[in-house]
């Protein structure tokens, strides 16, 4: 396929609305306070869209009509594709029968038993909301059943106190007894580890972001945190239900004490999970661990229309399958272009790396590639690692890579010019 004579997909008609829109929300809306919209401050032209109108399939459309390929799909939650047909008539039955019914319904009982059938090791479960609640709760529950307080963790892990990235407004000793580690150095974790001795509660970690988790090094963690005593607790928030119906346990092969879900969980409705061990899930009873929306069951059918989806189709075989198609169509656009670019990270979320020496030259490349690509139709995050999802075809991956061989010489371009 002759990628350089690839016509753009879609006519780019400016975001007029959207900036509209975005001035009325800066007035009364806190969340956009030196952030428009979930892209943030990053690239300045293009405007990203900031409001859409609709979703459905792999595609949105903003408020100004333009049409995206989605790469972002909710930053994860989407997993079969914006409001599928699956779903939203499970939700839409589940609606018909009111949403507040004051009692546990028939659905939450479902999905608790779905979730024990498909988490591997799994023989309890509690139900929530948000990533942010589930791996909270998992943390509490780690730290009621072993009678210790220290945690240590790598990655995104929510914004509760415990791990919240930004320490403004925060009671001061919050995270006292919390502290991160570096990825994929076993060394060093060890070392730690016997530093801090019988006063570990849990280690509590994504899986992987975009580098991938070394031979052996999640099993290695596992064991080494059980030798002291403390409780492995994987963060499956993003992998769970996308690299696997197993998640990241059954794709390498390592199993948790305590597992938290939530993203594609649900595909796009907000739910999670916290999964484990039953000796370890009874202390529940024992924390605090609530909210009045916990038993909405429009999101529980969601997630239960959504994990059957996955355990019982292709879904995951197909994400890898188109995951690995742009990997491979990115690499050979980057070459085709003669441009030190490639791709990186797991299939089902893929991401993209510039390999100028200069961090400056790096950063006018990713600028032009990305106000391209948007240009081009596609909704890539610049800072974010992206996501496929089951409703993506072939041709769809294929446009993508014709719009990222127009983004990689647009950058090439734009660095000539320096």
């Amino acid at each position: 396929m002759d990628l350089i004579s690839r016509q753009p997909t879609v006519e780019w008609a400016g975001v007029t609305d959207s900036r509209r829109m975005l001035a009325r929300a800066e007035r009364v809306d806190a969340g956009f306070t030196g952030r428009p919209g979930v892209l943030g401050r990053d690239f300045a032209e293009p405007v990203y869209p900031v409001f859409a109108r609709r979703a459905r399939g792999a595609r949105v459309w903003d408020v100004d009509g333009n049409e995206y390929l989605d790469f972002i799909l909710g930053f994860g939650s989407v997993v079969l594709g914006h409001a599928d047909p699956r779903v939203e008539s499970a939700v839409k039955s589940e609606l018909a029968d009111g949403l507040a019914r004051s009692l546990h319904t028939p659905t939450q009982l479902r999905l608790a038993e779905l979730l024990v059938e498909t988490a591997p090791g799994a023989e309890m479960v509690s139900l929530h909301r948000t990533g942010s609640d589930a791996t909270a709760v998992a943390v509490r529950l780690a730290r009621a059943a072993t009678g210790r307080a220290h945690v240590l963790r790598w990655g995104y892990n929510g914004w509760h106190e415990w791990c919240a990235p930004r320490t403004n407004g925060l009671v001061p000793g919050a995270a006292d007894h919390v502290e991160t580690f570096v990825y994929n150095d076993i060394a060093g974790l060890r070392r730690r580890v016997a530093e801090i001795g019988d006063a570990l509660a849990c280690v509590v970690m994504m899986p992987y972001e975009i580098e991938e988790p070394a031979p052996g090094y999640l099993a290695a963690v596992a064991e080494l945190t059980r030798s002291r005593g403390a409780l492995f607790i994987l963060d499956e928030v993003r992998s769970g239900f996308r690299i696997a119906p197993g998640g990241a346990q059954e794709h390498f092969g390592v199993r948790a004490d305590l597992v938290a879900y939530s993203k594609a969980m649900g595909n796009g409705y907000a739910v999670s999970a916290v999964a484990g061990r039953r000796d370890i899930m009874v202390h529940s009873r024992r924390i605090s661990s609530s909210s009045t929306f916990y038993r909405s069951s429009d999101a529980m059918a969601a997630a239960v229309a959504t994990i059957d989806v996955v355990r019982t189709g292709e879904t995951s075989a197909v994400l890898w399958e188109l995951g690995r198609r742009l990997q491979a169509g990115i690499a050979a656009a980057a070459a085709d272009c003669r441009i030190p670019a490639r791709p990186i990270g797991l299939a089902p979320t893929p991401w993209l790396e510039f390999h100028y020496e200069d961090d400056g030259i790096n950063q006018v490349a990713s600028q032009a590639f990305y106000a391209t690509t948007l240009r081009e139709g596609l909704l890539l995050h610049p800072s974010h690692h992206w996501f496929v999802c089951e409703a993506m075809r072939e041709r769809d991956i294929d446009q993508a890579v014709a719009a990222i061989h127009a983004g990689f010489s647009a950058a090439a371009a734009a660095v000539r010019q320096l």
